[in-house]
């Protein structure tokens, strides 16, 4: 997303407040500006100055180029599934998946926020392995932490061989900017 022009919404759209986490539906003809396209999802800054991360989904409220780019993105990941599915469980994948996860108001994935601190995996009984990841979040009071959480969640079952997902949300060691990726520190402008 190289400019950043206002945008009339062409129909009603609920979105959720960063970084509160509420949601909040936008009328038809709102005027918002998007700021970036992170893991499928737009955040978007409000006529009144406030951010929301608007559902891939529902894309086609901000016009149909948006609608294009957001299809492309759906597309790119189902055929990235469509290959591995019926491969056996591969630990890299569960980590490619957690790459496309973003909090909306840091142009940067979790994992190169270094907020992931664990992954483990066993085999499960009635099959499939059960994941775990042990993550933080940059701040504790984090509104849209619930957000990020889901989607941890929802990428990591959609990982071929992943049987349940669980998330260990932690506080110990508190995270720091250290914890970063070099190359997140420089797009973040840490250097």
């Amino acid at each position: 997303m190289e400019r950043r022009e206002p945008v009339s919404l062409s129909r009603a759209v609920e979105v959720t407040l960063v970084p509160s986490g509420e949601k909040h539906l936008l009328p038809e003809g709102a005027l918002v500006m998007p700021q970036q396209e992170l893991g499928g999802h737009f955040t978007i800054m409000l006529d009144r100055g406030g951010l929301a991360r608007l559902a891939n989904e529902d894309a086609d409220a901000l016009g149909p180029a948006f609608a294009e780019r957001a299809r492309k993105v759906a597309e790119a990941e189902k055929a990235r599934l469509a290959e591995a599915s019926g491969q056996p469980f591969d630990e890299q994948e569960v980590w490619e998946a957690l790459k496309k996860v973003f909090d909306p108001e840091i142009p940067a994935s979790i994992v190169d926020l270094g907020l992931v601190y664990e992954l483990i995996h066993a085999e499960r009984p009635e099959g499939g392995r059960k994941v775990t990841i042990r993550m933080t979040l940059t701040a504790p009071g984090c509104g849209v932490a619930p957000m990020i959480l889901d989607d941890v969640r929802e990428r990591v079952a959609k990982v071929p061989g992943v049987g349940a997902v669980d998330v260990d949300l932690v506080f110990d060691p508190p995270w720091t900017p250290e914890k970063m990726s070099d190359a997140a520190r420089l797009q973040l402008g840490f250097w």
